[in-house]
């Protein structure tokens, strides 16, 4: 038993100052032990997965949907006209960028080509700059994250269509949600290309970070044309400045890349190293589903929700750090002077769990939680509750920890009874091995023989700290990754409860707790893990300088109930001075 709890305290140390020392490396900037090797970058996309034409940006006519036979060919032909057509337009063209204000977004369409250029969130603050507004989409000189969507296809006389970069006309006047307004209406028209025009009319809604986004093709020459429209996603390769580093123990890792979603693959992460090194696998087609770019936090996603077929698509563009992931959807036959419609959503925003839920099947699965989604959603849906009740993340927290006290009492009560009992046996115990200390074997058997007596397992104090520990990592992947807890404050300096405290006053306390708890357990008989006991919470301790606040109030409040308890079992059973 002895041996077991010394090996148990040892691995506890051991994996205490692997992660102290990860977390100092990551804080003076230099890389994590559990980064990964970067990956080198290949010129090429995927196998297959390469865009036709002059303009890499434009997706592939599928050979699927809607097309057989020899007119695949044309149809693959056709794009690549399309592309060089409507490529060298773009060359000459140049958009003007509109913006338009709801009370939670402020978003910028670009006029070549129709695109969401920008979303500004206007109650999510930048991670690094208070005063900013989180922008998700962008274009500047640094950063390249857009929406787009357009035509590919064929007619049987002409092959461009409109595409993300054919010059639109803004035909809707508004562009500031009016008071007491349900929507703003963002209305624009292509020019037409062989006689064909793309009508996008962007809604945005009150209150919502979904945004509606119907695409309607009107055929106005005098063939009958077979298009399909596409959505896709468009951002380069870099990650959000702000990202976290590593995961600590397993946690969430903080992921920048792709997702796809469908009924026959599931949720499918895609890497962009993937892209690079031509490794991508996903489930290519199905009758539902979505796409999305991730990052911390953050997600912007085409949606639709309707059975429609339709074929998945994940590329890196030929010669640029882009990257691409989109649908494509056949939209049939149109007739010379007919038109289609196809609606769709296009999601800019935070992943807020239960939210994301109720816009499209698995979205809510670029919330990221790791190994530890089984314990970390139902942690999240109690301190939601918490959350509810009493209006401040910080204060759920600490009814959390208080529930969960209340939970494992009798179980904590009889490790303390049994951490009590041994403080208790300790003179005997250390008498026994200053009379046996020059016959080690004996002095082992005295002691199993003692503890058998008085009914005391020397390793029921360790169990706590275990059933502590599963606890702590999956509530750690909460406050990680949910952005409702981001910049969230608490009293006082605790601003952000997602980040470590500026002035380190909660680890200070939390330490001096700690070292309290050590005082009130008995001390080993052994002398070196006498020192030890007092050395690793120390250790331990020294990590949480680099713990989200709101982790440090989780185990602030828990030790403090810990010596509570302790504390009264030990009064109890006369083990006090």
């Amino acid at each position: 038993m002895n041996d077991l709890r010394r090996t148990l305290l040892w691995s506890v140390f051991a994996v205490s100052l692997l992660m102290l020392w990860d977390g100092w490396l990551r804080h003076t900037g230099q890389p994590s032990l559990f980064a990964p090797a970067p990956s080198s970058t290949v010129a090429a996309s995927a196998p297959g997965s390469g865009a036709s034409g002059a303009d890499g940006s434009v997706p592939q006519a599928s050979t699927q949907l809607g097309a057989s036979g020899a007119g695949q060919g044309q149809a693959q032909a056709a794009t690549a006209a399309a592309g060089a057509a409507s490529g060298a337009a773009a060359v000459a063209a140049k958009g003007e960028l509109i913006t338009f204000s709801t009370d939670v977004v402020r978003a910028t369409v670009d006029t070549l080509g129709g695109s969401l250029v920008k979303v500004e969130l206007l109650k999510h603050k930048d991670q690094d700059d208070h005063s900013q507004n989180m922008v998700v989409l962008d274009r500047s000189a640094v950063h390249t994250y857009e929406a787009q969507s357009g035509l590919i296809g064929m007619s049987s006389a002409n092959n461009a269509l409109p595409y993300h970069k054919t010059p639109f006309t803004l035909v809707s006047t508004q562009r500031t949600l009016a008071d007491g307004a349900k929507d703003l209406v963002v209305k624009l028209e292509s020019a037409p290309v062989n006689g064909v025009k793309l009508v996008k009319t962007y809604t945005f809604e009150r209150g919502n970070y979904a945004i509606d986004v119907k695409q309607e093709v009107v055929n106005g020459s005098a063939e009958t044309i077979q298009p399909q429209l596409y959505v896709q996603i468009e951002r380069d390769g870099s990650a959000p400045k702000s990202a976290p580093g590593p995961a600590f123990m397993g946690g969430p890792q903080s992921y920048t890349g792709m997702a796809i979603y469908s009924d026959k693959g599931k949720y499918q992460k895609l890497d962009f190293k993937h892209l690079d090194e031509g490794k991508a696998e996903f489930e290519k087609a199905d009758d539902s589903g979505w796409v999305a770019m991730v990052q911390h936090h953050f997600v912007s996603a085409w949606l639709q929700t309707d059975k429609l077929h339709r074929e998945f698509f994940a590329r890196k563009i030929p010669d640029t750090n882009l990257y691409a992931t989109g649908m494509l959807f056949p939209l049939g036959e149109i007739a010379a002077g007919q038109s289609k419609t196809l609606d769709t959503k296009l999601y800019v925003g935070p992943q807020e769990e239960f939210k994301l839920s109720e816009l499209a099947p698995g979205l809510e699965l670029v919330k990221d939680y790791g190994w530890t989604k089984i314990m970390a959603e139902p942690l999240f849906w109690l301190l939601n509750k918490l959350h509810g009740i009493l209006g401040n993340w910080g204060w759920a927290i600490i009814a959390l920890v208080v529930l969960l006290k209340a939970a494992f009492y009798w179980l904590n009560a009889s490790a303390y009874r049994s951490m009590a009992k041994m403080k208790a046996l300790n003179p005997r115990i250390q008498a026994m091995r200053e009379n046996l200390k020059n016959d080690p074997q004996k002095m082992q058997q005295e002691m199993l023989k003692i503890y058998r007596e008085e009914k005391v397992n020397p390793i029921g104090g360790c169990l706590p700290i275990l059933i502590q520990i599963p606890v702590f990592i999956a509530l750690y992947s909460v406050l990680s990754s949910s952005v409702e807890i981001r910049n969230a404050p608490w009293i006082g300096w605790i601003t952000d409860l997602s980040v470590k405290d500026p002035y380190f006053v909660l680890p200070a306390l939390m330490t001096g707790s700690t070292l309290l708890q050590t005082w009130l357990n008995p001390t080993p008989p052994d002398p070196v893990q006498a020192k030890m006991m007092w050395i690793m919470p120390l250790l331990f301790s020294v990590m949480f300088f680099f713990f989200p606040a709101g982790l440090v109030i989780y185990w602030l409040t828990n030790n403090l109930l810990s010596i509570a308890q302790q504390w009264l079992i030990n009064k109890q059973l006369g083990v006090m001075k």
